[in-house]
């Protein structure tokens, strides 16, 4: 039995274009047997390091975050760490670049118990309104853990956007509570694609699908 994994764009843009042939080039998207943050088996994972440690990644994965989050007033961006820090730093870059920066800042799994000792490092003051940014979300686990420190220490989440929406809930989850949810690319369990929900626009064709051939 063959299983066919599909990406597909999330959004459309020339910018989420660019973002999906890149996480293409770079191999991304590996197949074989993995065990996801969630503690769920997969037979196809997406390698978010891989596309934002690139160099043309990181730019352009920066740069489709920046216009998604120029729209709406925020004052940082960050997320859990290990996975927001590159797009985060990403984001910072182009804003600067961009001549709007927002700054950034992480959040640690675990506190140090040595230097600050702060479980939010970077720039983020009390009464923020900050996106928090991951590059996959399945069940939403880090995404809820990062959203939880920031409000913690006063700060209104108003945007979360992700790289790569498995749609296996977390998505939905975020959204039935409230939150402005939004993925690039849209990565089915069932190995099919669709639309990206989170930001379809109605009648709207979107191309460049990277899917796996048949072995």
């Amino acid at each position: 039995m063959v299983i066919s994994s599909t990406l597909e764009l999330g959004m459309s843009s020339e910018t989420a274009n660019r973002v999906l042939e890149i996480a293409k080039k770079v191999g991304a998207l590996l197949y074989g047997d993995f065990t996801l943050s969630s503690g769920k088996k997969s037979d196809h994972y997406f390698d978010g390091k891989k596309l934002t440690l690139s160099p043309e990644g990181a730019y352009w994965v920066g740069k489709t975050f920046f216009d998604e989050l120029a729209r709406i007033d925020v004052d940082a961006v960050g997320g859990l760490s290990i996975g927001a820090d590159f797009i985060a730093t990403a984001v910072a870059l182009v804003s600067h670049l961009e001549d709007k920066p927002i700054p950034s800042f992480i959040v640690r799994e675990v506190v140090k118990p040595h230097g600050t000792k702060k479980k939010v490092e970077g720039h983020l003051k009390e009464g923020s309104r900050v996106a928090i940014v991951d590059d996959v979300i399945t069940t939403g686990t880090s995404v809820k853990k990062a959203i939880e420190a920031v409000e913690a220490v006063g700060c209104k989440v108003v945007k979360v956007m992700v790289i790569v929406d498995r749609k296996e809930g977390g998505g939905d989850q975020l959204k039935k509570e409230g939150y402005d949810f939004t993925a690039i690319i849209d990565l089915w369990p069932s190995g099919e694609a669709s639309v990206g929900e989170s930001s379809a626009v109605a009648g709207e064709v979107r191309a460049g699908v990277l899917r796996r051939q048949p072995l």
